[in-house]
């Protein structure tokens, strides 16, 4: 499984997770089956409110789950009609993230308890 995260800045698995998908200024992508990880520049990290596009910005990376500690409805729509699932995540580092989704025990966000606006988690 190919996993996004959004992060501060990249320090492998000890990135630390930043608060929303869109605003993020980077993304980890962590690969379970070799545990490898990739970092990439969010391109589109200064949107205005509402018009995130997730697909482009880790468009050609195969990821299959992005976890966050927010994301708009809009966001997860478009990522979910990608046949990516999103979880909400309020861990510290990509590593406790790793950890945890490995439990199965993530929430996993919809249109009902996505973020209303920047700053919801």
């Amino acid at each position: 499984m190919r996993i996004c995260i959004p992060v501060e800045k990249n320090e492998g698995e000890n990135s630390k997770v930043y608060g929303h998908f869109g605003s993020a200024p980077c993304f980890v992508i962590f690969d379970t089956r070799d545990k490898s990880v990739e970092a990439l520049d969010n391109s589109n990290q200064h949107h205005t409110h509402g018009a995130c596009n997730p697909l482009g910005a880790i468009e050609g990376k195969k990821v299959d789950v992005v976890i966050t500690g927010g994301m708009g409805m809009g966001a997860v729509m478009k990522l979910n009609a990608g046949g990516i699932k999103v979880y909400r995540s309020t861990l510290a580092t990509v590593k406790d993230v790793v950890e945890e989704i490995a439990k199965g025990k993530m929430v996993e966000l919809n249109s009902t308890n996505a973020c209303a606006s920047h700053g919801c988690h």
